[in-house]
């Protein structure tokens, strides 16, 4: 429903009427749409978070950074309404989850970009600086959620199989641009 109408947009009776149950039902679970939209949010980044943290810092840094971006694409792709609701909340100012963002999510995207700063040093990886790295990584695999409806519209695609071109195109480009020397 978030997805669908905005939080602003979505009432209680309407999460209600959905899950199909009352709605003093959901309000004994949640105390309030706020209390539905938080847990909504958190369990979103948890997921999409969990292949940033499955970056293996043992593991061979070219490998561990492709294998994270096939990981978001396939977020992408199995879940874009999600990604755009996610979308939505940051272009309004993120005005319900900051604090995750200026807290957990800074500390766990500062933890990785010390990693690639660490294979940056060891010679492990081309020169790159890793925050923006990871900011690529986001923009260049959700956009084919966010912008669903371009990227189908552009390449006139019906179903799902732009996404395999996507893998191939990001597998490379990222691949080229990391490889040292």
């Amino acid at each position: 429903m978030f997805s669908t109408h905005g939080f602003r947009g979505t009432s209680i009776d309407q999460i209600a009427a959905e899950a199909g149950l009352s709605k003093q039902n959901v309000l004994y679970y949640y105390p309030s749409k706020d209390a539905i939209y938080a847990e909504l949010m958190n369990g979103l980044l948890s997921v999409w978070l969990d292949p940033l943290r499955g970056m293996d810092a043992q593991g061979d840094p070219v490998e561990e950074i492709v294998a994270y971006v096939m990981r978001k694409l396939e977020l992408a792709r199995v879940m874009p309404r999600e990604s755009r609701l996610f979308a939505h909340e940051i272009l309004q100012g993120a005005p319900r989850i900051a604090e995750t963002i200026t807290g957990p999510l800074r500390e766990l995207v500062d933890e990785k970009a010390a990693q690639i700063a660490g294979w940056v040093k060891a010679g492990q990886l081309a020169p790159v600086e890793g925050h923006h790295l990871i900011f690529s990584i986001w923009s260049t695999t959700q956009h084919y959620a966010d912008f669903e409806v371009q990227v189908r519209g552009i390449l006139g695609s019906e179903d799902d199989a732009h996404y395999a071109d996507a893998a191939t195109f990001l597998e490379g480009f990222y691949r080229r641009a990391l490889t040292p020397g």
